[in-house]
């Protein structure tokens, strides 16, 4: 049982990669769509774009970074004119982080970039096999996540 195990980890750690590079997600200083701009500036744009002000604390988790990551990915979207930061009434110690005009109108243009790659993607999934491909995605993170797989997911696997 070990070896097969040893041997579809190995297997998984090939589909992963081949992924990650098919996807662009090893360019560093580029979105997986194409657009010129790192991704963790692409996903901090997302979050801030989506929920509104954020304090760094708060961005940093969502994204799953360390505060001096986090600190580097703000300082470069401060200059870049797409974040400033502003208090908020009634907390003078939190600093929160708030889009731009400008990088509102970024976010938007990552966010049709991005709808155009995924369909591009989706179309590329047979229609039938879509359904488990998200599944599988959705496994995975979990199991990345350190989350047990659900009863379905244990008794699909004895199957």
């Amino acid at each position: 049982m070990l070896d097969d195990e040893l041997d579809q980890a190995v297997a998984l750690q090939g589909r992963i990669t081949a992924f990650v590079r098919a996807f662009g997600l090893h360019q560093p200083d580029r979105t997986p769509c194409g657009t010129p701009v790192p991704s963790s500036e692409a996903h901090a744009v997302g979050e801030l774009d989506r929920d509104g002000p954020l304090t760094q604390t708060a961005l940093g988790e969502r994204l799953r970074l360390e505060k001096s990551t986090v600190s580097r990915i703000v300082s470069q979207l401060t200059s870049r004119g797409w974040v400033c930061r502003a208090n908020r009434d009634g907390d003078g110690r939190l600093v929160w982080l708030e889009l731009t005009p400008e990088g509102r109108r970024a976010a938007g243009e990552l966010a049709v970039a991005r709808a155009a790659r995924f369909a591009d993607l989706l179309r590329n999934i047979p229609a039938e096999q879509r359904p488990a491909v998200i599944e599988a995605l959705t496994t995975l993170v979990d199991a990345a996540d350190g989350q047990p797989p659900t009863a379905e997911v244990r008794a699909a696997a004895r199957d």
